[in-house]
Parts: structure tokens; sequence; C-alpha cells
């Protein structure tokens, strides 16, 4: 089982996204743990405050110390934790091969930035691994946390009815998808691709592949390459 303890100052954000469709049949099924602790719980004076004015001055606040250290530090066994992650502008990108990775390990911790960001002390002391999910700024690391627990989580073994779905996904191997069809045989007269109906389940691989190899060639060359 994967435990994922999130540290956030607006935790109803995340309400709807973990008890839904996969993440939620895979919590269902005791294979994974969300947990979302409000920082604010730790908060300074009676006002529960978490952030405070930079060092140094500029427009902006950032977190405090003490709330995130006392809400990491009231997690079970939050040192033994295989990753304690900071979602920032400025950590690695977030990919596949990362979220298969992660996917093998136990126990995560997702801390979601506001404001500026938190103590560059936290960072020091706590975060083993930094995070973002593309070069753009949100209000917070929140929709990142769900977006990172949801590639996670679908590749546990058991969240997906059909585990193999997940090996064929996009960029599993570096590659995008191929398209895809269903029915209706001919839809505003377009047709499925005969080779698709031939039954022919090497020629369908072939062609398969083909295409996974043209689409990313011509969207994605990065990759490609």
């Amino acid at each position: 089982m994967l435990r994922i303890d999130i540290l956030s100052a607006v935790p109803n954000l995340l309400d709807s996204p973990f008890n839904h469709s996969i993440l939620k049949r895979a919590q269902e099924r005791g294979l994974l743990e969300v947990h979302v602790h409000n920082i604010r719980a730790f908060g300074v004076g009676k006002h529960k405050q978490i952030d405070d004015y930079a060092y140094g001055g500029g427009a902006g606040m950032v977190m405090m110390c003490e709330p995130l250290a006392q809400t990491i530090e009231s997690i079970p066994n939050w040192e033994k934790a295989d990753d304690i992650i900071y979602l920032a502008p400025d950590g690695e990108t977030w990919n596949q091969g990362t979220a298969n990775q992660l996917s093998l390990t136990s126990h995560l911790i997702l801390i979601c930035g506001h404001y500026k960001g938190i103590d560059e002390r936290i960072r020091a002391t706590y975060v083993t691994r930094e995070v973002s999910i593309g070069d753009y700024v949100l209000s917070g690391g929140e929709l990142g946390a769900a977006i990172i627990v949801d590639s996670i989580g679908r590749l546990i073994p058991g969240a997906l009815n059909n585990e193999s779905s997940a090996l064929t996904d996009s960029f599993q191997d570096g590659l995008l998808a191929p398209p895809v069809y269903t029915r209706p045989e001919i839809w505003r007269h377009q047709k499925v691709p005969e080779i698709l109906r031939s039954g022919n389940a090497s020629k369908i691989q072939d062609w398969q592949d083909e295409q996974r190899e043209k689409r990313t060639q011509e969207r994605r060359p990065d990759l490609f390459e």
C-alpha cells in the first residue's frame, strides 16, 4: 500500500480529486491512502498565521518555518518517508518515468506552496525532492499535488481493472499513444481504418507502432529525438 500525505493551506481544494474514479477505487481496495493536512492547524497565534513578509523586502508573503515543520512532524513515521516532495517552479519537471518510480514507494509527503513559496530553511531541512508540473505558475500547489497523486495512483497494481492498459499509455516508452477508435464502424462518413478491423493481431501491432512513431515525430519531436 502507498500512503501519500499532502500539506496544504487550503485543504478543501483537494476534496474532489481523490473521491472519484480510479483513485477512489484504489483507496477502497486498500492500495492507496491519501491524507490531507491543514497547515493552519499549526499556525502561529490566535489567527493561526502561516505566512509572513519576506526578508529583504519585495511583494508577496512567504510561508513560515514552524507551521510547516510541525505539520510534517505530526505525520506518523514522517522521517521514514521515501520522499518529501515540494511542488516548486524550479523543481524537476514531472514526467511518466518519475510517476513509475514513485508508484513503487510506500510513503510520500507532498508540500503545497502558496504565496511566494516556503522558507528556504524548510527546503534545506526536510525536502528530498522538488517537482514542477510545468513552466507556469498556479495559485498554490494543490492542483499540482492532485496531478501527481493521480498519475502515481493509477499505476499501483490493482488500481486499474485492466493493468495492461497503463503499459500502453502515452510516454511509457517515450512515445505517444496511437489513434484509437470505437463503434460505430462508420461515423459521419469517416471509417475506422481497415487494419483495425482485420483481426490480424500482428499487423495491427505493426500499424500501431508505426502510428506511435509518426504521431510522436509530428507532435512531440523533442520526445522522438
